[in-house]
C-alpha cells in the first residue's frame, strides 16, 4: 500500500516547505568552518571578507566556497562595498533556522 503512495507522489510533494528549509539550514551548518563564520556573525553587526581571511587558516577560495554554502541556504547575506563584500547575519532567516531546530528536537 504505501508503495503505491509513493509512487503516486512526488519527492517533492511529501516534504513540508519546513522539512526543506530545515534540511537546507543543516547541510550548511554541516561544517566546522561555517559555524564558525555564523558564530561570529552573530556576534557583531557584519564582517568583511578580508577580516575572515585574517582569521581563519584557510584559502580565499576555500572561505569563498563557506560563504557561497551559507548564502545560498539564505543564514548570511553580502553587500558588495567595492572592492570588499561585507556579510552579515540574515536575521530572520537565522531566527527561523533556530524555530525550526527547536521544533524539531521537542
Amino acid at each position: 500500500m504505501f508503495a503505491i503512495l509513493r509512487t503516486a507522489m512526488s519527492k517533492e510533494n511529501i516534504y513540508t516547505d519546513d522539512q526543506l528549509k530545515l534540511s537546507r539550514f543543516a547541510k550548511a551548518l554541516g561544517h566546522p568552518v561555517r559555524l564558525y563564520i555564523l558564530e561570529l556573525l552573530s556576534k557583531q553587526a557584519c564582517c568583511y571578507s578580508g577580516d575572515l581571511t585574517d582569521v581563519l587558516p584557510i584559502a580565499k577560495s576555500t572561505l569563498s566556497q563557506h560563504l557561497k554554502e551559507l548564502k545560498d541556504a539564505e543564514l548570511i547575506q553580502g553587500e558588495i562595498e567595492a572592492p570588499k563584500i561585507k556579510y552579515c547575519i540574515n536575521k530572520q532567516n537565522w531566527e527561523l533556522a533556530k524555530q525550526l531546530f527547536t521544533e524539531l528536537y521537542k
